[in-house]
């Protein structure tokens, strides 16, 4: 790997999900992952993170995936997200359109692999990229 090894940040308010999805990540894609389940503490660590890849659920108690993108981009200007939500998002398709640094969406439920492809599919540097890792694909 490369000395300075881009990190994975992942930000959903779900405590065990984020704790079983940061560690799936972290365990098959070979790079730091950093898990947050308040995103105005995500949005406050994220200048010192290096990210890559920002991975956020839309619908969190403290703002929305959209307003936390907005925020994130300003503190990560290198980085590129992927959407994640079990909710339906017709109304918020132009502004997600809009968001020219949201690179994946992903409808839950999906599992760990679904993800991990994902990021691995839009992570911004293709030189860099982590390796997927051997598992199962149901686990």
């Amino acid at each position: 790997m490369p000395a300075a090894v881009k990190s994975i940040v992942f930000v959903d308010d779900e405590v065990p999900y984020t704790e079983l999805m940061s560690m799936m990540l972290a365990n098959h894609l070979d790079r730091p992952v950093h898990a947050f389940t308040r995103p105005s503490e995500a949005l406050a660590a994220l200048g010192g993170l290096d990210a890559a890849v920002i991975v956020t659920d839309y619908h969190m108690p403290q703002i929305d995936g959209i307003a936390f993108i907005r925020e994130a981009a300003k503190l990560a200007p290198e980085a590129v997200f992927v959407m994640i939500t079990g909710h339906n998002l017709a109304a918020e398709e132009d502004t997600l359109c809009r968001l020219g640094r949201l690179k994946g969406f992903l409808s839950k439920p999906f599992g760990w692999r679904i993800l991990a492809e994902e990021i691995v599919r839009v992570w911004p540097d293709r030189a860099s990229a982590p390796a997927l890792g051997s598992g199962s694909p149901t686990t």
